[in-house]
């Protein structure tokens, strides 16, 4: 049966989709160093807990950074910062390096990555139309057609590109792959195809819509995985609920691989000294 114009047309359609990128983010994740921070004196251990609480008041009035004590072995605590570049990023870290808090935390790990917008959708929609004008693929037309749609998707998405850290209770956080071996590899995939798996995926969280804030970013030649994600709730069961429920599409059941999970509870810079002190912040 010979291929219609059509069908080739859309075999020869670029096969990356467009994704529009936001703040810049860092997890930094350390565990304390109780041993030494109960040997101090109680004047000093406040006056630490203070000077570290006031530097990242501000920035966590503005959405822009977050405590989280952490839940388990993997680190005690979790700090998570949202900028709009990595300079900004560095800036963040090195303040909170230049605290007398810094003496007694050992980082175990960080995650780097942006805020990314997939655009599955508008990709195979404006592909199709760009192949059937017979434009080229990376020509110079097909480039600049690309770069005015996501320059539109840039100026309607702002809010969801830069976003305020949410003020949820809970966090999760995980990062991901999509898997790339030699038995299945998301890479090889049409674009159509991976275009339905994930619209099906997408279906599953707006279900979750008002119990959850999901933030994806994107770590592709920024750190060892592919995405980070975040989720904030109030009420912790709903990770375990929805990632189970996702964990049965076919892009999560076939195609994922998950990194270690950090789950915390947020804690308000003002009251980083009774976390200190051994009592959770209400």
């Amino acid at each position: 049966m010979t291929a219609s114009k059509a069908e080739l047309q859309t075999a020869q359609m670029a096969q990356v989709p467009m994704t529009i990128e936001g703040s810049s983010v860092l997890h930094n994740m350390a565990r304390f160093r109780w041993t030494a921070w109960h040997a101090l004196p109680e004047a000093e251990r406040k006056a630490i807990a203070e000077e570290a609480g006031a530097a990242l008041h501000r920035a966590e009035e503005a959405g822009k950074s977050a405590i989280y004590s952490v839940l388990g072995h993997k680190a005690d605590l979790m700090l998570v910062h949202f900028r709009d570049s990595f300079d900004e990023l560095k800036s963040a870290e090195l303040r909170t390096s230049g605290l007398k808090l810094q003496a007694f935390l050992e980082p175990t790990t960080s995650y780097l990555s942006v805020v990314e917008l997939g655009l599955y959708d508008s990709s195979v929609k404006l592909y199709r139309s760009l192949a059937e004008r017979g434009i080229e693929p990376h020509s110079s037309e097909w480039d600049r057609e690309v770069e005015e749609n996501m320059s539109r998707q840039r100026d309607a998405m702002r809010t969801r590109l830069y976003p305020k850290i949410p003020a949820s209770r809970y966090l999760c956080f995980y990062p991901m792959d999509r898997k790339r071996g030699e038995d299945k590899n998301w890479y090889r995939l049409p674009i159509e195809e991976r275009q339905r798996q994930m619209a099906e995926h997408g279906e599953v969280g707006r279900r979750y819509a008002g119990k959850v804030q999901q933030i994806i970013t994107g770590s592709i030649g920024f750190d060892d995985w592919e995405w980070g994600v975040d989720l904030f709730a109030d009420d912790p069961l709903i990770f375990k609920k929805l990632i189970y429920e996702m964990r049965f599409d076919e892009v999560s059941a076939v195609y994922a691989a998950f990194g270690t999970f950090y789950v915390g509870v947020r804690c308000p810079a003002a009251k980083l000294g009774d976390l200190l002190g051994g009592k959770l912040p209400e």
